[in-house]
């Protein structure tokens, strides 16, 4: 019988690369820009976290974990470092929990090194993303799972998440759905090859 054990992690932070999805293109802007990103920052979906001895450990994002989080300024960054390319606290970022996840929305237009990320964005360079809070987690032996966030520090770019699940897109209306289409053949040859 597995024991649950219970871990408060308010005073360290957490980085996490999380499933980060296009949305349907039939969703309009939520910012104006030209410099604009979208997607979901992480799911409620579990995934691998890490193989430790030939084990696999899982995490999760509790459906709850974000109801009772400080956003009130959080950051948008790349590799959780250095530079600010937009924050909620002056408009440029926004973040809303929906049944899917946590999904964000950017406008990096408001300074040369977020247009610079933005054109890597687009160019396929960074593909990836993750997030940085302070959390509560539990973990029965198998699967670690967020259980509260206290406090979303940053969602951030990366160049090499934890989770390979892991996107972010830069949005044009008409090339988001060309990439849409092209993710969907790559995830239908993915599962039919995995078979």
């Amino acid at each position: 019988r597995r024991k649950t054990m219970t871990q408060e992690t308010t005073q360290e932070v957490m980085q996490r690369s999380l499933t980060f999805l296009p949305v349907n293109s039939e969703t309009k802007k939520r910012i104006e820009s030209d410099c604009y990103v979208e997607g979901y920052a992480t799911t409620f979906d579990k995934y691998v976290l890490m193989e430790r001895d030939g084990r696999k450990i899982y995490e999760e994002v509790a459906r709850n974990a974000f109801d009772q989080t400080d956003m009130s300024d959080v950051l948008f960054q790349f590799d959780h470092d250095q530079f600010v390319y937009a924050r909620t606290g002056n408009g440029s970022l926004g973040i809303e929990v929906d049944d899917h996840g946590l999904f964000i929305w950017a406008d990096l237009s408001r300074t040369s090194r977020a247009r610079q990320l933005y054109e890597d964005i687009q160019a396929g360079n960074i593909t990836q993303m993750s997030i940085r809070c302070r959390a509560a987690t539990s973990f029965d032996g198998e699967t670690q799972t967020i259980e509260r966030v206290s406090k979303l520090i940053d969602v951030s770019a990366v160049s090499i998440p934890a989770n390979n699940h892991t996107e972010i897109i830069a949005r044009k209306v008409n090339e988001y759905d060309n990439e849409r289409k092209r993710k969907k053949l790559a995830l239908k040859l993915k599962v039919n090859t995995e078979r």
